[in-house]
């Protein structure tokens, strides 16, 4: 919301400064987003007057001008046609910043003549885009006076933000009356005249709408008049218009603009020779058009509101009227349209259309009712004193819907809510000022809502508007209530073991990724979706229309993307929620990761080595650990979900029922179907499947158990059957001293004809680490003994010599 300052003053009697307003508007919950004051820009700009001017002696377009400036005479070379001897104009000098060009300005010699400074357009100071010659004040005014003064520019203008919550402070009226509550200055009376109505209106107005819609416009108010003359509007009212970011148009539509700015209240003129039978408002028939006044053609629905005549719509209702009913300048007779429009159906509206516009966005946040015929009636004055005509009698159609609301707030309620002890009768003050109807007693009042209040409903809310007038600074900081000396764990299980698990796959070079919640649907049918209870009712696109079963749907889908842009090596992870269904419980938060490409690029060493199924496991394991999870006595069994390699893939569990993890090479199929080439390895770890800790969940660590007695590792090979897993003989081998032996790893797989047909070998390291003495060669030994019968008797292996 942008004004200038004198705009303001013309609602608001004050004497504040700048500097005093800024700070006020910003204590009442305005907050001053920039204040740009033109007098500042251009304050390198003064008048001066042409002493001479005469021709270029090599140039013919050109002139030599002798400029009288406030600090003598210069010589300007100029080029424009209007150059004269005597004119008053602007005067730049040379070092000066041209707005216009964005050029510094510099002495210089021009055809050969020397040229100090520069006379200018309004185009290049950006007053407006007229650059057919230099300002001409036709007027005498003294040399050296400031030009943001002479061209009527030294108006600082204001850009507050508004909260959705504040309609009325959408208009200049709204703000002062604010800061006249705050004590900034008095709130000036709104001198409103009925305009009287000299004939009745050729045009009526009516409400269209069955019994169920009628909210949709419940008031509507018109007013023809006739005889106008649309040429450009007066130059004070160009000059605010502008000042605010807003381009004048002609006479009707500044003064449209200028009361929508001025009071809040948008309001719409129809070219009445354009408009056949009568004006009314309904709802739009589905598959309807109109071209806009922005030159757009839009497709309306049945639950928009348009406002139309009886040959189809003339507007779209509370957005933007229709190209078809402009006013031109040939506009003679005129129609003045000032209505009420649903809030939540305009926004709607607007949404669907994607249009934005300054009346939308009144509308939509809720204007005034009751001000509507005031609006209409300083519009017919506006355009009689501006454009002339005659005007009829008003034409109503409806009433204003208002709510009549009223709450009691008890006056002790500003302390004990607000934190503020503000005494009673600058209670009652402000919230007169605000335009409350008071009515009770000193310990209890009955506070009535003005009609352009729609977002005060409740005491909290008359709390709320003390306080901010009273000044949300004067609200002394008051510190929490810390009931512990150390601060508690804000952090759950489930956050604590999802940080953890990015942290383990970060450092084991993966990349995090953050994909969409939705995928497509064949996607999601891939991967165990696709069912109707997952399908969105509002999906963003066709692209994503179920929420996703798996995360590693999308995580496949951005390393084809990757690839596509010549990333053949991509390492991504995710951690995120994936669904089963729709009821909450079918909601589990995961930890996804994929690999594509090579593990280990080729290098002086030894050749590339591609991505595996072991590297995928290595990834859930990392991620199972960091998160708490048993990753040592996790059992790995042999299969996965369907969108994984029946044969290179594995399930991580706890028994037979409780699954923790799934990785492996992802299935061709699935490849095929999302288009990515392979291979492709990944993995997912379901985090509400990890157990929760036994005892107490703190966030201290466990204490360091750690030996200074060295370890001690041994070598065995076992031959065992093809078929054996490898991780049979480790768990084996591991459970032979869980107190001495502290880690099994597998070096080796050996098969080879003089082990003879279906037989493998199998190497293993066995760490010992003794925990209170040197163990001997023969404690070793023992050891070592007893995780050999182990694997013999899990496995029916050999000791290999």
């Amino acid at each position: 919301m942008k004004f200038t300052l004198s705009w303001l003053k013309e609602h608001l009697d004050t004497d504040a400064s700048v500097d005093e307003i800024v700070a006020a508007l910003n204590e009442i919950g305005l907050e001053v987003e920039g204040v740009d004051d033109p007098a500042r820009t251009l304050a390198a700009f003064t008048v001066a007057r042409v002493r001479e001017a005469r021709p270029h002696p090599d140039a013919d377009r050109l002139r030599v001008c002798d400029v009288e400036t406030k600090d003598g005479l210069v010589q300007v070379v100029c080029g424009a046609p209007n150059a004269r001897t005597g004119l008053v104009g602007v005067f730049a000098p040379p070092g000066t910043h041209i707005p216009g060009t964005g050029l510094d300005l510099k002495p210089g010699v021009i055809r050969g003549v020397e040229s100090n400074g520069m006379l200018c357009s309004e185009r290049e100071l950006e007053i407006s885009e007229d650059h057919d010659g230099i300002i001409d004040f036709r007027e005498d005014i003294p040399v050296g006076t400031p030009a943001a003064a002479a061209l009527g520019l030294d108006d600082p203008v204001f850009d507050i933000a508004i909260t959705p919550n504040r309609p009325d402070a959408l208009g200049v009226r709204g703000v002062a009356r604010d800061l006249a509550a705050r004590g900034l200055g008095t709130l000036k009376p709104l001198p409103v005249e009925r305009v009287a109505g000299h004939f009745d209106s050729p045009i009526g107005v009516e409400l269209r709408f069955p019994a169920e819609s009628a909210s949709a416009c419940p008031l509507f108010v018109g007013r023809y008049i006739r005889g106008v003359k649309n040429g450009p509007s007066p130059a004070w009212l160009q000059r605010r218009l502008r000042a605010i970011g807003l381009r004048p148009i002609s006479a009707l539509v500044d003064i449209t603009n200028f009361i929508t700015f001025a009071y809040g209240r948008p309001l719409h003129v129809f070219d009445a020779d354009k408009v056949k039978g009568t004006i009314h408002a309904r709802l739009a028939v589905n598959g309807e058009t109109i071209e806009a006044l922005d030159g757009k053609v839009y497709t309306l629905d049945d639950t928009m509101t348009v406002i139309a005549d009886d040959a189809g719509p003339e507007g779209i209702a509370g957005i933007m009227g229709g190209e078809v009913s402009g006013c031109t300048e040939e506009t003679v007779n005129v129609f003045v349209e000032a209505a009420y429009f649903d809030p939540i159906r305009t926004a709607t509206t607007g949404r669907k259309l994607g249009i934005e516009s300054d009346a939308r966005y009144r509308f939509e946040r809720g204007i005034d009712p009751v001000f509507t015929e005031t609006g209409a009636e300083i519009a017919t004055a506006m355009i009689l004193d501006l454009c002339g005509g005659e005007a009829s009698h008003l034409v109503v159609a409806g009433a204003p819907p208002l709510r009549n609301a009223s709450y009691r707030l008890r006056m002790d309620r500003v302390r004990t809510l607000g934190g503020v002890d503000v005494p009673v009768d600058e209670q009652l003050r402000i919230l007169r000022a605000l335009g409350f109807g008071i009515a009770g007693t000193d310990e209890e009042i009955v506070a009535s809502v003005p009609s352009w209040r729609p977002d005060v409903d409740g005491e909290a809310d008359l709390v709320e508007e003390i306080v901010r007038i009273h000044g949300l600074n004067n609200v002394p900081p008051a510190p929490m209530d810390r009931p512990d000396a150390i601060a508690r764990p804000v952090l759950t299980l489930m956050q604590r073991r999802q940080f953890a698990a990015r942290r383990a796959l970060a450092s084991r070079g993966m990349n995090e990724a953050a994909t969409w919640s939705f995928l497509p649907r064949a996607h999601a049918e891939l991967f165990g979706g696709g069912q109707e209870s997952l399908r969105l009712a509002n999906p963003i696109s066709s692209e994503l229309s179920d929420m996703r079963p798996s995360l590693l749907a999308n995580l496949i889908a951005a390393a084809a993307r990757n690839v596509a842009r010549g990333f053949a090596d991509v390492a991504l992870f995710e951690v995120g929620a994936a669904y089963a269904g729709d009821a909450p419980e079918d909601q589990t938060t995961r930890a996804a990761g994929i690999r594509r490409g090579h593990a280990i690029p080729r290098n002086w060493a030894g050749p590339a080595r591609p991505v595996d199924a072991y590297d995928a496991k290595a990834d859930a394991l990392a991620a199972l650990a960091a998160a708490g999870g048993p990753a040592a006595s996790a059992q790995v069994v042999a299969g996965a979900p369907a969108w994984f390699h029946p044969g290179r893939s594995g399930t991580i569990q706890l028994g037979p029922k409780v699954q923790l993890a799934w990785f492996g090479e992802i299935h061709p199929r699935v490849l095929d179907a999302m288009d990515v080439k392979g291979p492709l390895v990944g993995f997912e770890l379901v985090f509400d499947a990890i157990p929760a800790p036994k005892g107490r969940s703190g966030t201290a660590r466990p204490a360091l158990d750690a030996s200074d007695l060295q370890a001690v590792s041994r070598d065995l090979a076992f031959v065992v059957d093809t078929g054996v897993e490898a991780e049979t003989i480790v768990k084996a081998a591991r459970g032979a001293d869980k107190k001495l032996i502290s880690d099994v790893r597998v070096f080796d797989v050996f098969e080879g004809a003089s082990l003879g047909q279906g037989r493998k070998s199998v190497a293993i390291e066995v760490t010992l680490q003794p925990r209170d003495k040197t163990l001997t060669d023969a404690e070793i030994d023992a050891v070592i003994q007893a995780a050999v019968q182990k694997v013999t008797k899990a496995t029916g292996a050999t000791l290999r010599g």
